[in-house]
């Protein structure tokens, strides 16, 4: 098969159109498993296909590595200042702290500044974030991680004046021109998203206001004055918000992801809304509402990237009883609730007994009659070059053998890159146990029936 055949095989496989679904993994806690087990238990049990950490644990990194999970890592707000004052301290840093791990296969995929800086009373703590996000960019140039890896921040809604209504929302007074707008600068020119923590739950004054917050059918809208747009749930009027705030400056085109969102299963009594049932259909309802495609009234036909608000309870957090019970899991990893994004049981192990059975699998199509069951994994047919060749890096630097696709090889023909990762990724996926998220490559892998074989190359 010549290079031209395989770009169209390649281009003949539909690939999901998903923008991630991920976790926050929290560690204030007097009794959590291991972070091997965790990392295991996310990639062999969960559709998950993110983590977010709120810093930057060696011991969680290396946890992670091999396992396919994109990983946000975390710099603490206490050293945020001295990231900012000093380039060479943030390099430093991001040797210490980053290129260890994904040398050796951790798949780190953002460095974020501090958490929520610029909703806190703290001016010089403020003033630091875009330098130091300058800097830690800067340090991942030094080690050619920066196409690899991204910096951002997460951010509050308390960096909005004014959220309501969404059409007319901006950010605080005397932050917008001094940080936030060389923050959407600095964002737009490194191809890094806004990161927002949405929180519909915190936004609840009476009861009557769930079925909005819920995403519950039947829940009555509230009109846009401003545009006449009609909002049927909360989280989307809180994500227009953001995109408004950030259209006022002149940003509009920078991407928004949703950082953190969740629901608490346990709250005082006066804390409206809190309970299991209400924590299980918001987190199903966001999940399913922002990986649509139907997008927000401002943001239509697209799907968001979104983090779980979190992974386990921890109860070593201040604030009322529903800080501490954000929790998809208890400590021996069995479900607190029914989230939506356990797979099949067989993958899970201890919490086998309380998963949601798998989907179905599609039926093949006409083209794959013959593959006898088997599946291969190859590139997604938009996936970008540069990616395609950090996955061969990352499989052949991995001790897997890629002698087929080296000059002499029986796979080096077609000498391209596209050719070269199809071999390669399918490789990896082969040798890891074939599940679909040894196929994600960061959404660049997908799984046909179609074996792309050719010659004396034998993908299997």
């Amino acid at each position: 098969m010549h290079a031209p055949m395989l770009i169209l095989l390649l281009s003949s496989i539909a690939a999901a159109d998903a923008a991630g679904i991920g976790v926050t993994y929290g560690r204030r806690a007097t009794s959590l498993p291991p972070p091997a087990d965790v990392a295991r238990f996310l990639a062999r049990g969960t559709v998950l296909d993110r983590v977010r950490l709120l810093n930057a644990d060696p011991l969680a990194l290396r946890a992670f590595a091999g396992m396919g999970l994109a990983v946000d890592v975390t710099v603490p707000n206490a050293l945020v200042p001295r990231v900012a004052d000093s380039v060479a301290f943030a390099r430093q840093w991001v040797r210490d702290s980053v290129a260890p791990h994904a040398a050796a296969g951790t798949n780190v995929s953002r460095i974020l500044v501090g958490r929520d800086v610029i909703s806190q009373a703290n001016r010089t703590l403020l003033l630091c974030l875009v330098p130091a996000m300058q800097n830690l960019h800067a340090a991942l140039l030094a080690t050619s991680l920066h196409r690899r890896i991204k910096v951002s921040a997460a951010h509050s809604l308390g960096v909005l004046a004014v959220s309501t209504p969404p059409s007319a929302a901006r950010f605080r007074e005397g932050y917008d021109a001094a940080v936030v707008k060389p923050l959407l600068g600095f964002l737009r020119a490194t191809g890094a998203p806004f990161m927002v923590n949405a929180y519909p739950f915190y936004g609840l004054t009476s009861d009557a206001e769930l079925d909005f917050a819920l995403f519950r059918v039947g829940a009555e809208g509230v009109t846009d004055a401003g545009t006449g747009l009609v909002y049927t749930n909360a989280l989307d009027a809180q994500l227009d918000a953001v995109h408004s705030a950030m259209k006022r400056l002149g940003f509009g085109d920078v991407d928004v992801v949703v950082a953190e969102t969740g629901w608490p299963w346990a709250g005082e009594d006066w804390e409206i809304g809190a309970g299991v049932d209400h924590a299980g259909d918001y987190n199903r309802n966001a999940i399913r509402h922002l990986g649509s495609g139907v997008g927000t009234p401002l943001m239509p036909n697209r799907t968001f990237e979104v983090s779980i608000f979190s992974l386990f309870d921890e109860n070593l957090k201040p604030g009322p009883m529903s800080e501490h019970h954000f929790g998809l899991f208890h400590a021996d990893m069995t479900p607190i609730y029914d989230a939506g994004i356990l797979t099949a049981p067989e993958s899970v192990g201890p919490v086998s007994a309380k998963v949601t059975p798998a989907a179905p699998a599609p039926a093949p199509d006409a083209g794959a009659a013959d593959s006898g069951g088997r599946q291969w994994c190859v590139p997604t047919p938009a996936a970008d070059a540069a990616v395609l060749q950090e996955n061969i890096d990352f499989v052949c630097g991995g001790g897997m053998d890629c002698g087929p696709i080296r000059p002499g090889g029986r796979c080096y023909e077609p000498d391209t890159v596209q050719a070269h990762a199809a071999y390669a990724m399918n490789l990896y996926f082969r040798s890891n146990g074939q599940h679909a998220f040894d196929c994600d490559f960061g959404r660049t892998g997908v799984v046909t029936t179609v074996d792309p074989s050719f010659g004396s190359c034998n993908f299997t």
